[in-house]
């Protein structure tokens, strides 16, 4: 284990500092400093590597927590990142994104603010790109079968790698111009700069994986025709339809969804001329929806250059601790401030949006919005406290519905689930034989891990089905269970 009085010496968590607020406005770089290594170590030492790793339970990968703990609070950081990839492909991705339900998890956190899994994983790969240690790894010979990625998020990519490196030759078709999914267009610059994936892009393509971004099947390339030419299709095209909010106005100028303006600004930072990018500079800002792309819309006002950001939240306000209907070692809905919170803007709950307001011009001015009341379980607008809200932009960022099938299903003849994801076993399978579903196009909106996790087990099923058996691992079954994050 580590340190093995290391969770009595060192009880709270220590985390990288963030830029200052006024400094990192000015920029879309990450906004977090290198944290110093001695901390780094002192929060690996607290691990307890527990008899029963809770940590292991709560990560869909299965991650080898107190291992790369150990070895990182030992100072060996290039075993560290061998355990660490051992169960996941992406650790810079996760390291960076996810919300990290392993910590929910960690047994100290009973009664202590548990291990900064999170930070020590994203050190781990951050050193091992550094030190040359993330090498390419082909395979020892080709099968000949040939596998087509349709979607190139984490889901598609962790799939791709894996059954490249078993030795089929694998194709990831990508719509827009470049490799990434909502990895490269949907998030912020500040929470992960794209240098990342195309660190990793190198890596899978010096390991023999190809890239046709810029390809849409269903348009460009029927499905049919995709399965004729491969003998396996493996679909992660991700849970892309936005849900709406269709109330009076929502037609005007100026009020757009969430994706469509992230995006726009993704492209923008990358080079690409963006014709009428909408932009918040010098604009009253509403967001509605109080979750990650809530966030991320916030953050990127802010750096536009916005007169004022307001965020809209329909539910009530979490609570500050863990709340006792969700205990230990459950993922805890727990009141947040992220980086983009801390920027700047005011934060609404129990606020419903009844009506976008118009001006001469069908431009959006202002929201009436009403506090929100629950009657039968339901929330709904409560009468009599209505009141306006100042709006030249307005985004809507309430999530996603499912994946987007109108011709996935008419050309290949799957069926939707009843969460609204694209029909599929167990086992990944569909009722095409070849064809198999990984990540939110059949689970539904979920979290990265759970992409990353069901594209390496999905792989493991189409390798045993090309080959009749496998050795890659299969950590998670497939659910048609959409998750609310």
């Amino acid at each position: 284990m580590a340190d093995p009085k290391g969770f009595l010496k060192v009880q709270e968590r220590e985390l990288p500092p963030r830029r200052p607020v006024p400094v990192r406005l000015m920029d879309w770089k990450e906004v977090y400093e290198q944290q110093e290594s001695g901390a780094l170590k002192r929060q690996a030492g607290r691990c307890m590597d527990c008899g029963v790793p809770f940590c292991h339970q709560g990560c869909p990968l299965g991650n080898l927590i107190p291992e790369w703990n150990d070895l990182t609070w030992r100072g060996e950081g290039r075993q560290a990142i061998e355990r660490l990839h051992a169960t996941n492909n992406f650790p810079e991705f996760t390291g960076r994104l996810c919300p990290a339900p392993c910590e929910a998890s960690c047994v100290l956190g009973i009664n202590q603010p548990p291990v900064t899994i999170k930070q020590v994983e994203v050190s781990i790969i951050d050193d091992a790109f550094q030190n040359g240690w993330v090498t390419p790894h082909p395979p020892e010979r080709l099968t000949g079968k040939t596998v087509a990625v349709v979607g190139s998020g984490p889901a598609g990519l962790a799939a791709a790698q894996q059954l490249t490196r078993a030795g089929h030759t694998v194709a990831v078709y990508e719509r827009d111009d470049r490799i990434g999914g909502l990895l490269r267009y949907g998030i912020p610059d500040f929470k992960m700069e794209k240098r990342q994936i195309d660190a990793r892009l190198a890596q899978m393509q010096a390991e023999g994986t190809r890239f046709r971004a810029g390809v849409e099947i269903g348009r460009d390339i029927t499905w049919d025709d995709l399965k004729s030419r491969y003998d396996a299709v493996v679909v992660a095209t991700g849970a892309t339809v936005p849900r709406d909010l269709p109330i009076p106005g929502r037609d005007l100028a100026g009020v757009h969804f969430a994706m469509d303006y992230l995006v726009q600004q993704n492209r923008a930072n990358a080079g690409t001329v963006v014709d009428n990018q909408i932009s918040a500079e010098g604009k009253h800002v509403v967001v509605i929806g109080g979750g990650d792309t809530g966030a991320d819309c916030i953050g990127t006002a802010h750096r536009q250059g916005a007169l004022s950001v307001t965020n809209l939240a329909i539910g009530k306000q979490p609570p500050l601790e863990r709340p006792s209907e969700q205990p230990w070692p459950m993922f805890a809905t727990v009141f947040e401030v992220t980086s983009a919170h801390e920027e700047g803007g005011e934060r609404m709950f129990l606020a419903s949006t009844v009506e976008f307001l118009s001006n001469e011009a069908g431009e959006v001015r202002a929201l009436r919005v009403a506090e929100t009341e629950y009657l039968d379980g339901r929330r709904v607008p409560k009468a009599g406290t209505e009141r306006e809200i100042p709006a030249d932009l307005v985004l809507i960022a309430l999530g996603f519905t499912g994946p987007e099938t109108d011709t996935l299903e008419p050309q290949l003849g799957l069926p939707t689930s009843v969460s609204g994801g694209v029909s599929r076993q167990a086992d990944y399978t569909t009722n095409e034989p070849g064809v198999f579903v990984a990540g939110d196009a059949g689970r539904g909106q979920s979290l990265i891990v759970w992409a990353i996790a069901e594209g390496r087990a999905a792989a493991a099923k189409v390798d045993e089905y090309l080959e009749g058996s496998t050795i890659l691992p299969a950590p998670v079954k497939a659910t048609d269970r959409a998750i609310s994050v």
